[in-house]
């Protein structure tokens, strides 16, 4: 569905630009930076990601896994590279890994398959944790479908309770919402299609955040658009009132004038509060 591709043009002038270089060795005292790209984790060609793990790292170094957007249907870890220079700029000592999963089509569909894919990724993370030098616990940052699929291994997949913080940046949310199933709106309907002839309530439930979120889980933050016309605003509102009736830490901002993504001013607001956020509870 490329009418869902996320597009996101960061304006951050005052940014430097990150210049990385791999590292292969392991034995140096102390480490030094280190990046492994197209990590594959698969069969598919789609199964890979990129790892950059921080200088002078231990095994309690934290782990930001990026997630990108594009409808499910759409997309690369590329797309995150923006986001991926910035966490490494400003979050030096956490590891991030920037991923790509299988993209859902007509004999595929998203769900389970790209959740599948991110509890793949986690497993190899610990499997290799001695290797890369991190520890277990994990955060997300994702972005439109990214988002909702990091938001629901979040609270439904995370049997270990390894993560520590959640970052929805205009993520669906609840594919109960009225202003889904009740709409006439051809693109907002591509959204519930994607995930094919199961649309009972039981099965929309089963794969929206909004439902699956508990009194445990873990800190989010969300931000969304208040003119987007892909992702309707109740979906940011409501997730804010149930983690907020569910005790859940988090933070909500909505741009009332921003669409399926934003620029200039309201991204450095994002990327400033992101930063915050992911110190005080991954960092």
């Amino acid at each position: 569905m490329k009418t869902f591709k996320i597009t996101f043009l960061l304006l951050f002038i005052s940014f430097g630009i990150v210049s990385c270089s791999s590292d292969d060795s392991q034995d140096s005292t102390p480490l030094e930076f280190r990046q492994e790209l197209n990590v594959s984790y698969g069969t598919d060609s789609d199964q890979v990601f990129d790892i950059y793990l921080p200088a002078n790292r231990t095994l309690d170094t934290k782990v930001l896994i990026l997630v990108h957007g594009g409808g499910w249907t759409s997309g690369d870890k590329a797309d995150m590279n923006p986001l991926k220079d910035l966490s490494l700029q400003d979050l030096p000592n956490i590891a991030i890994v920037n991923i790509n999963y299988r993209l859902a089509d007509s004999d595929n569909q998203p769900y389970p398959m790209q959740i599948d894919d991110i509890t793949t990724i986690v497993n190899l993370l610990k499997t290799n944790q001695n290797d890369y030098v991190i520890s277990n616990d994990i955060g997300f940052l994702g972005t439109s479908a990214g988002a909702h699929l990091s938001m629901l291994w979040s609270y439904a997949f995370d049997t270990n309770d390894d993560v520590k913080m959640v970052a929805s940046i205009v993520g669906p949310a609840n594919f109960t919402d009225p202003a889904y199933l009740e709409n006439e709106d051809p693109l907002l309907q591509e959204i519930i299609d994607t995930f094919g002839i199961d649309t009972s309530t039981a099965y929309l439930e089963e794969i929206s955040p909004y439902h699956q979120a508990t009194t445990t889980s873990p800190p989010t933050i969300l931000f969304y658009g208040g003119q987007d016309p892909l992702i309707p605003t109740s979906q940011g509102v409501d997730m804010d009132l149930k983690l907020s009736e569910l005790g859940v830490t988090h933070q909500f901002t909505l741009y009332p004038n921003a669409g399926h993504g934003w620029v200039g001013l309201e991204l450095l607001d994002t990327w400033t509060k992101l930063k915050a956020f992911t110190q005080t509870h991954l960092e």
